[in-house]
């Protein structure tokens, strides 16, 4: 192992894996004994989450357990998995990606967003674009599956699907909302504050040159909890 120091990556992937271990738990279980030690593990689990200095939950562990509690479900709908996401790296003519400038971080990205219910993936997938930038925009092939904890994303575990797309039409048109600025940019002329890009800029340009491309995942680690990336 080459650093043995937790960092607060580390901190929040463990807490948030603990968390669903206890809630999938809670889940499945009528043992009154269960139930309490599985409020046990999540009361760790949010002392481990305030360890890691994030300051979301103002109140301390106990908002943060009340919260976890509170979306406890029962059987299936009580088995705790990470969220879809979806994401698209759009490329044009002129060999540039459609970035957004994030209306809730002002954080530069490519348009993503939640999976919607009764549409495909590739179907979030056009309809973020266009709802996010007004580009009408064509699935070509996933790239990437990427694990957010891995990115160091705040908020709820997820896994985003990432998609390759063209620009097949539309005007920049950036939700009022959702998104303070949009643009086209050059591989070398990319904007800043720019979200994860060690991770997934050359995938996203290789793609876009039409190079043949792999799909990017997380590869495993080994061990899984303190494995080198």
């Amino acid at each position: 192992m080459a650093d043995s120091h937790a960092t607060e990556a580390d901190l929040v992937r463990w807490s948030e894996a603990l968390a669903a271990i206890a809630r999938t738990g809670l889940g499945f279980t009528q043992s009154l004994y269960e139930q309490e030690r599985f409020e046990e593990v999540l009361n760790v689990a949010a002392e481990i989450r305030m360890a890691a200095g994030r300051d979301d939950h103002r109140n301390g562990p106990a908002d943060l357990v009340e919260g976890w509690l509170d979306s406890v479900g029962h059987g299936v709908a009580g088995y705790v998995t990470p969220k879809v996401a979806v994401g698209a790296v759009v490329g044009n003519d002129r060999g540039e990606i459609l970035l957004i400038k994030r209306g809730d971080s002002g954080v530069w990205l490519y348009p993503t967003g939640w999976a919607d219910v009764g549409y495909s993936a590739s179907e979030v997938v056009v309809k973020e674009v266009l709802e996010e930038t007004g580009i009408e925009a064509e699935p070509v092939r996933v790239i990437a599956i990427l694990d957010g904890l891995r990115l160091g994303a705040r908020g709820l575990p997820f896994y985003s699907l990432v998609f390759h797309c063209r620009a097949v039409g539309g005007r920049i048109n950036p939700h009022p909302l959702e998104v303070q600025d949009v643009g086209w940019f050059a591989e070398d002329d990319l904007p800043e504050p720019l979200a994860g890009a060690d991770r997934w800029k050359d995938q996203a340009f290789a793609a876009i040159r039409g190079e043949p491309v792999e799909v990017l995942y997380d590869a495993p680690r080994r061990p899984a909890w303190r494995g080198d990336e």
